[in-house]
């Protein structure tokens, strides 16, 4: 299994506009995060986690040429504004469709929000897509087991994906015991940390290294990082040997499955 880190940052990105903070200023390209989002390939399949409205820039930056499927954490803005740049992925699908697996009221948004998608006669070229509607059962994408997991984004429960030897969780402030058993002990735990302070709705490092603690994952990746993190190169002198922040870009080799 790889997995590559399309994007890192949170909801605004880093730099963040209009900010001329040192870490906004850095010229470390691990500085630079885009809206967070993640490209699996394991068992001849690319599985996309999420889709931000940095989508086009990381497909092309990552060379990706083909996607087989999306899973989408919630319907936020910053994990699903690219499902428009989707459609040169669809027209290499069978029927140009891509499937996407999400919870029944991120199904719901999608419908509300790029209703051409899902028009009985869609204008030419417009991506389609294949909604799977998902909750906590595991299902499979040719022949890859996926298993959706609650996490709690302050009060909405959205979803986290375990594949194999890796989980992924996002924009989580809380994680209900059942999902902590369904990772617990799993190889690879990417896992959000916005900043140092805490936050209404995300984890802060803090909190972020108490759930790994807890969870007994080999190694750690930090994602949805804002610019309050700090430079990354500080970040990664703080922490444990097992736990790093990911970057932008980076790609991680998985043992154990194909």
């Amino acid at each position: 299994m790889r997995l590559t880190f399309l994007g890192t940052g949170t909801s605004t990105g880093v730099p963040t506009p209009a900010c001329h903070c040192d870490v906004c200023r850095s010229t470390d390209s691990r500085d630079k995060r885009l809206r967070a989002s993640a490209l699996v390939e394991t068992g001849g399949k690319n599985i996309l986690i999420d889709c931000g409205p940095d989508f086009r820039y990381q497909a092309l930056r990552a060379g990706i040429e083909s996607i087989d499927a999306v899973l989408v954490t919630h319907s936020h803005y910053d994990h699903v504004g690219g499902f428009d740049d989707l459609r040169a992925y669809c027209a290499k699908l069978p029927d140009n469709r891509m499937p996407v697996y999400c919870t029944a009221d991120v199904a719901a948004d999608f419908h509300a929000r790029i209703p051409y998608c899902f028009a009985e006669h869609p204008y030419p070229g417009v991506p389609k897509f294949d909604l799977h509607i998902i909750d906590t059962e595991p299902f499979g994408i040719g022949g890859v087991e996926v298993v959706p997991f609650p996490v709690m984004h302050r009060n909405l429960e959205i979803r986290g994906y375990r594949i194999g030897p890796m989980a992924y969780i996002t924009d989580c402030l809380t994680l209900p015991e059942r999902s902590r058993e369904l990772v617990r002990g799993v190889d690879t735990l990417v896992i959000n940390a916005l900043r140092f302070k805490p936050h209404y709705s995300h984890m802060s490092l803090a909190e972020a290294l108490a759930l790994i603690a807890d969870l007994h994952p080999r190694r750690s990746y930090l994602t949805h990082m804002s610019h309050d993190i700090g430079f990354h190169r500080d970040l990664g002198a703080l922490l444990p040997e097992n736990v790093s922040p990911a970057y932008d870009g980076e790609t991680v080799e998985i043992d154990g499955t194909d």
